[in-house]
């Protein structure tokens, strides 16, 4: 018997049925998720207080630490879905009202996914935040009003390519902190989610000049691998805009 003939003879095939590897892989990755949920202290706490998500305990954290939302405010939360950061801003705007001595808030809600409803907060899903029309919609729900707090938590799909990742988020805040020029109060606040890279430095640098103070936040309920900041505008100065334009 041929060299040849013997090692096909001690070979043993495998049967993988069409798609298998990429099902065994994508099961695999769902049971790493599903232990990593399990895990997770903050995914337990949000069910146990009724947050549609965990992302509630960042806005949560970086609000008890700086202030940003009190009873009576005016929020625009964008990139709200599936509605953590408003369910938090309902409730310490006093938007529903439940405390009478304390004055009424505003929640403006936008995503391009769907928001289930929240009482207490105006919906705009299924709306894309960088068309015109939607911030027209804004304005419209605003009647003339101005903004005590801009949330954005939007974020594009992750492609898994990081310097892609990080332009795409880019652009997202940019969009946001452009509408925040138009609508925010004196001294009124932004909140903006990035991925860290190249652009920080830069974006920084841009806001600098508008607010009173800046801060990068990396919040304790940001999972530790995860690229995620939050740059916190505290104290916007209107009044230089109305400077440039004269």
């Amino acid at each position: 018997m041929s060299p040849k003939s013997l090692i096909l003879r001690n070979l043993r095939f495998i049967h993988v049925p069409r798609g298998g590897l990429m099902k065994q892989a994508k099961s695999q990755s769902s049971r790493q998720w599903i232990a990593r949920q399990e895990r997770d202290q903050f995914v337990k706490s949000a069910k146990v207080q009724n947050y549609r998500a965990r992302s509630a305990f960042k806005l949560l954290e970086i609000d008890d630490s700086f202030r940003i939302l009190k009873p009576g405010n005016t929020v625009v939360d964008v990139g709200a879905a599936p509605g953590s950061w408003t369910q938090v801003a309902v409730d310490r705007v006093n938007a529903i009202p439940t405390d009478a001595s304390q004055p009424e808030g505003m929640v403006i809600s936008v995503d391009l996914l769907r928001i289930p409803p929240i009482t207490g907060a105006n919906i705009l899903d299924h709306s894309d935040f960088s068309h015109g029309d939607v911030q027209d919609k804004i304005l419209s729900l605003l009647s003339g009003r101005r903004v005590d707090v801009v949330l954005s938590d939007m974020a594009p799909n992750a492609s898994g390519v990081r310097s892609m990742d990080h332009e795409r988020i880019v652009s997202l805040f940019e969009a946001a902190w452009e509408f925040s020029k138009e609508v925010l109060t004196e001294n009124g606040h932004f909140l903006g989610k990035l991925w860290d890279g190249e652009h920080v430095r830069r974006l920084k640098g841009d806001l600098h000049p508008f607010f009173r103070s800046l801060k990068v936040i990396k919040p304790k309920a940001s999972r530790q691998e995860s690229s995620e900041l939050f740059l916190f505008a505290r104290g916007f100065k209107r009044y230089l805009l109305h400077t440039s334009e004269t």
